[in-house]
C-alpha cells in the first residue's frame, strides 16, 4: 500500500490545470495505485493526481463498491437534469456544503494501459468524476456553490483545526517527470 500525503486547500498545485499524460508506463502505473491506495485510505469517493501534488490528468473514484480511475479524462456529456446535495473534498476535509451538479455524466479517456475507456453514471458517480475532473482543471468544488453558500465554505475553511496549522511543504513529487512537470 503507498499512500500519499493529500495537498490541503490553499496548495497552489489544486489551482493549476494538469498536463495531459503522454506515457502509459510504469510510472504512470505507480501513480494510479497510489491515487486509489490514498483516496482509499482517505475514505473518498475519488481522488485526483494534483492532491498529490502531480500535475497529470488522472484521478481515481470509489463509489457504490466500484473502484476504478480514468487518464485524460474528457466529459462527452453531462445531463439538463440537475441534482444538489452535500459533497466534501479530501483537500478540504471534514466540510461538505450543498452542491448542483448534472444528474448523469459521461467521460472518456483511457485506462492506466492506454485502452480507451468510458465511464457512464448517475447521481453520486457523476458528482465523483466531475469533481475530480474539476480538480485536473484547477478549479475546487468551493468555486461551484452559490454565493452565500461559497461564502459559509470560506469561512468554515478559515476557521478549521487544520487551516491554522503549519502545512508540511512537500517539494518533490514522488513521480518523476513524464507527466510534464
Amino acid at each position: 500500500m503507498s499512500v500519499t500525503p493529500i495537498r490541503l486547500f490553499g496548495d497552489p498545485i489544486l489551482r493549476t490545470s494538469c498536463e495531459p499524460v503522454t506515457s502509459f508506463d510504469r510510472e504512470l502505473a505507480k501513480l494510479v495505485d497510489d491515487l486509489r491506495d490514498t483516496m482509499l485510505a482517505a475514505q473518498g469517493a475519488g481522488l485526483a493526481a494534483p492532491q498529490i501534488g502531480v500535475g497529470a490528468r488522472v484521478f481515481t473514484y470509489n463509489v457504490d463498491g466500484e473502484v476504478g480511475h480514468l487518464v485524460n479524462p474528457v466529459v462527452e456529456y453531462t445531463s439538463e437534469e440537475a441534482q444538489t446535495d452535500d459533497e466534501g473534498c479530501l483537500s478540504i476535509p471534514g466540510l461538505h456544503f450543498p452542491c448542483t451538479r448534472p444528474l448523469q455524466v459521461r467521460a472518456t479517456g483511457f485506462d492506466v494501459h492506454g485502452e480507451p475507456l468510458v465511464i457512464s453514471g448517475e447521481r453520486l458517480l457523476a458528482r465523483a468524476v466531475l469533481h475530480e475532473i474539476d480538480h485536473l482543471d484547477g478549479v475546487m468544488f468551493v468555486d461551484k456553490l452559490d454565493t452565500a453558500t461559497r461564502k459559509a465554505a470560506m469561512r468554515a475553511i478559515r476557521e478549521a483545526e487544520w487551516a491554522n496549522q503549519p502545512v508540511p511543504v512537500i517539494k518533490v513529487s514522488p513521480h518523476p517527470s513524464p507527466f510534464g512537470l
